[in-house]
């Protein structure tokens, strides 16, 4: 007897697995539909850059990729910044200050002698002692003494010895006020927190 549903598979096949298609490579959707054809592609592209540059241009903002670079303004005037510290001086320590001023008022008695050894000795070469000295001996001069000797009181030797007693007063003077001014101070900055001082830094 012949069957009407023409060839059958085997009955073995029949529970067997069937194969599975090939698989694709997966496309993600698109925001926007891609034109057709090549010409319409590149005129897209075309658009699409035409439509960013009006689109930065109307907002004012640079695109991504010249923001990242920076040119160099050549026409822009940098101000240097000054940096400020306000300090305030506490304390002075008297010590210190006892050492500082004996070297200065050292320095400033030097300076004195030599200022008047100068000073002495131009005024010699100007001929003032001589002339200053000749009035005062005709002046204070009688019949039997010739009157005061300007000159040889106010002799050089004379002058520096009498600078040099000076220039010491001067030293201990300078250094016993100095000293006594610092404990003054102490005791004035404990009362009103001393002296503020602003220091600036150029950069």
């Amino acid at each position: 007897m012949t069957g009407t549903r023409g060839q059958q598979p085997p009955y073995e096949t029949y529970g067997a697995e069937q194969p599975k298609p090939a698989a694709q490579p997966y496309h993600p959707p698109q925001a926007y539909p891609t034109p057709q054809g090549g010409g319409g592609t590149q005129g897209g592209q075309k658009q699409g850059q035409q439509g960013a540059s009006v689109t930065t241009a109307a907002s004012g903002t640079a695109p991504a990729g010249a923001a990242a670079v920076r040119l160099p303004r050549t026409g822009a005037r940098t101000t240097p910044r000054t940096r400020k510290a306000r300090l305030r001086v506490s304390k002075a320590d008297p010590w210190s200050v006892m050492k500082v001023s004996f070297l200065l008022s050292i320095a400033l008695g030097i300076c004195t002698v030599i200022a008047a050894a100068v000073l002495w000795m131009v005024m010699d070469a100007m001929g003032v002692f001589s002339t200053v000295g000749g009035t005062i001996s005709q002046a204070t001069g009688s019949n039997e003494s010739n009157g005061f000797d300007l000159q040889s009181f106010l002799s050089l030797p004379r002058v520096l010895v009498f600078t040099s007693v000076i220039a010491v007063i001067d030293v201990v003077l300078a250094t016993a006020l100095a000293t006594l001014g610092a404990f003054i101070y102490n005791l004035s900055a404990g009362f009103v927190g001393g002296v503020e001082l602003t220091l600036a830094e150029d950069e």
